[in-house]
């Protein structure tokens, strides 16, 4: 963290997001122009975390969330210390929460609307890049839980 300021005094912000899966495992990545992301996004005020991923996930993909089962036993965070653009370069304490979902119908829909694309990516073929890096913990959470099942 390159501040001398404490978590306390750093700005809070907290995304909330889904891992998607589809009954072959393949899993749901948002593609941005040079990276791919989760359908994720910032709490808005009075959400809670559930609240905030269900309406990012219909924001970015028109998934509803009667289009998904949500596993209730699966919950990751992670906290790290980006300069946030939109705070004029300002680092902040940044918490990411994401829930584990799977799709009821391999034939729904996808529709994208903040991101360029979508892609379902497979275990065997997703390479973690630097562009995905965050991404490593996460997968390897979600692949110890799918296996302890």
């Amino acid at each position: 963290m390159a501040t001398n300021l404490t978590d306390n005094e750093l700005r809070q912000v907290k995304s909330c997001g889904f891992f998607v899966i589809k009954s072959d495992q393949s899993f749901l990545l948002m593609k941005h122009p040079h990276r791919y992301d989760l359908p994720k996004g910032h709490m808005e005020p009075g959400e809670i975390e559930h609240q905030t991923a269900l309406r990012e996930l219909l924001e970015e993909t028109g998934i509803q969330s009667s289009d998904i089962d949500i596993d209730p036993n699966f919950r990751f965070e992670n906290t790290y210390y980006p300069k946030y653009k939109r705070f004029g370069g300002e680092t902040v304490k940044k918490t990411l929460v994401i829930f584990l979902a799977r799709l009821k119908s391999d034939s729904t829909k996808v529709i994208p609307s903040e991101h360029q694309h979508f892609e379902w990516c497979t275990w065997n073929s997703f390479q973690p890049s630097r562009k995905t890096s965050g991404i490593d913990q996460l997968l390897n959470k979600v692949r110890a839980h799918l296996n302890a099942l």
